[in-house]
């Protein structure tokens, strides 16, 4: 059984070493001075006449420079050069004559005497052949001689990952770059235009999840992962399909659909193969992980899209696989166009800020629920796109949100909505304006400054003025964002708390915010004419915020019968569709002055 073992293990370790030796793209190649120098080198230290750089094939030796000989390979069997391969060690005959092994060898019978050679290891561990040295007449060596030629044997392999890693190699595991795709793809579309082809693009763990264990195991938690499934989806795929590095634990591969007669459900059945051969692959000790691997499968026609696109929809069907928990997916022009519209909406709102007329304002009614008097206004965004036309603030304000942009959208909504604010200020009009604020904005060191500076422009007092921030936004920046909202309260300025009740931790963090309004989400409020199971929640919500000195305010209220229930429950302000939709500040005064004669 050992024997059997250790027969298996030799041989998955050739396999692998002639795959590597293959991905090198040396053998059968053109002669090269930066080789050839060493060998001359080589040759003039040890003051012998023949010197090579020899590779071992499967059943050849192949020399990729030499100096003293006229042919350009040798069989395998029974060669000095096969035996350092195999052992990846120096290896010195002083006189072949007197080995029993090499001396009828076809070495020996052309009348060479002595041998050397120091093994070629690439740096994860696969000896690709030898660095050697050769005499017609027998010669012992010191050990300083086996150190220089162990040396030239280093700078073999130098010139070697030299050569092959300038720009097209990932260098942790020795497949191409995603340049080199990009490249093959190109010479691909000269050859056979028009050919259909399938992009397999593989992910063995989501990047988020990824940069957690980074942050937890270190930057190089993934790289044994990674050279591993490497090998292993090479061996698979055969030397005959090229995969590529295109990102930390990312493969990119090219399936010939005219060549292998693949369809869609062929090329995804593939597809899901590799993705069992990556979820079967051990990882003992290696992470301390599970792999989530991912296979997004795109068509395309060679020629009919630039390459750069057939790697970035391929990537898309990959995150498709990945967001559908499916793990196999095929690339949806459908799901693409709305990849591609949030990428126009990013590109675009740059632009809206600088262009005036695309952002607007509108503001829509508080009603005190006491009272039954318009308190407040909220003013919202909203986008009109030269080309797309208008594009609703949920569509957005989350792609705005997770970028540098959302400093300057919040500081054009304040800008605009105390301009405003300032207006009505002093026409007499007692109103509260409410804005959303990001959480990104309570990290400005500037933000209050910013915002005393234009309520000091208009001459507006600070109780004409409210800030909302989400739950979401609080909960898992408490410490910062506490920090921030106590220099707004101390100014003067009122906090409320937006769709209270959608977080994780809602009673938690209420001990820390200091916040002075609750703002019940919509999804509560929807329900409460005709579901007791609402009206309890939200009697339960309205009693504890009132216990913990919190004014409420009823967000969706959309019927009499939600805004008479929520009076009954003493809920202190209601906005919603059934007192007014978000309207133009002209809309708006038209609405207040309906609304002050009807209820004189």
């Amino acid at each position: 059984m050992a024997n059997a073992l250790d027969t298996q293990t030799i041989d998955e370790y050739e396999r692998r070493r002639l795959l590597t030796l293959r991905q090198l793209n040396l053998l059968d190649t053109p002669p090269s001075e930066s080789f050839d120098r060493i060998t001359r080198i080589a040759s003039e230290l040890f003051n012998l006449p023949i010197a090579a750089v020899s590779l071992t094939d499967e059943d050849r030796q192949w020399f990729k420079s030499r100096v003293g000989v006229d042919h350009w390979e040798i069989p395998r069997f029974k060669a000095c050069f096969g035996e350092v391969a195999d052992s990846s060690q120096v290896l010195v005959l002083p006189d072949l004559l007197e080995s029993p092994h090499y001396c009828n060898s076809p070495l020996a019978k052309s009348g060479i005497r002595f041998y050397a050679g120091a093994p070629l290891r690439t740096y994860d561990g696969y000896t690709l052949g030898a660095m050697c040295v050769l005499g017609s007449e027998p010669r012992s060596v010191t050990e300083h001689e086996i150190n220089v030629l162990q040396d030239l044997a280093a700078m073999v392999m130098a010139q070697i990952e030299l050569q092959h890693a300038f720009g097209r190699l990932d260098p942790l595991t020795g497949l191409y770059n995603s340049s080199k795709f990009l490249e093959d793809l190109e010479d691909r579309a000269r050859d056979r235009a028009g050919a259909s082809c399938f992009a397999l693009y593989i992910e063995l763990i989501d990047i988020a999840e990824m940069y957690s264990l980074q942050r937890v195991l270190g930057p190089a938690c993934l790289d044994e992962v990674a050279r591993e499934a490497a090998m292993r989806l090479q061996l698979q795929l055969g030397v005959a399909t090229v995969l590529y590095q295109v990102g930390p634990g990312q493969y990119v591969l090219i399936l010939d659909s005219t060549e292998r007669c693949l369809n869609d459900c062929e090329a995804l059945d593939r597809a899901l193969h590799l993705r069992q051969l990556l979820l079967s692959m051990p990882l003992g000790d290696a992470a301390p992980f599970m792999l989530h691997p991912v296979v997004g499968v795109a068509p395309f026609r060679l020629g009919e899209i630039a390459p750069v696109d057939v790697l970035r929809i391929a990537h898309s069907a990959c995150q498709s696989a990945r967001d559908s928990e499916a793990g196999v997916s095929l690339f949806s022009s459908s799901l693409d166009e709305q990849h591609l519209r949030r990428f126009a909406l990013i590109s675009g709102f740059r632009h809206a800020l600088e262009d005036t007329g695309q952002l607007q304002l509108v503001y829509q009614p508080r009603v005190s629920l006491i009272t039954d008097d318009c308190v407040g206004v909220e003013a919202l965004v909203r986008w009109e796109h030269p080309v797309l036309g208008a594009i609703f603030p949920d569509e957005f304000i989350p792609l705005v949100e997770n970028t540098p942009m959302i400093r300057s959208l919040t500081d054009w909504v304040l800008r605009h909505a105390i301009d405003q604010a300032g207006i009505w200020y002093r026409r007499g009009l007692v109103l509260r304006v409410s804005i959303n604020i990001s959480a990104a904005n309570l990290a400005e060191s500037d933000f209050t400054a910013r915002l005393k500076t234009y309520l000091a422009e208009q001459a507006l007092p600070v109780v004409g003025l409210e800030l909302e921030l989400t739950e979401s936004a609080l909960i898992g920046n408490t410490r910062t964002a506490v920090e921030a909202l106590d220099v707004l309260v101390e100014a003067g300025i009122r906090i409320a708390i937006d769709d209270f009740g959608t977080g994780y931790s809602s009673l938690a963090y209420l001990q820390e915010v200091p916040a002075d309004v609750i703002k019940i989400d919509r999804s509560f409020v929807a329900q409460i004419d005709h579901e007791v199971r609402s009206q309890t929640l939200i009697k339960a919500m309205i009693s504890m915020a009132h216990d913990l000195d919190y004014h409420v305010v009823a967000e969706g209220v959309e019927t009499p019968e939600s805004y008479q229930m929520l009076q009954a429950l003493g809920c202190d302000e209601a906005q919603g569709y059934w007192m007014a939709r978000p309207m133009t500040v002209e809309a708006f005064d038209d609405w207040l002055a309906a609304r002050h004669e009807n209820c004189p």
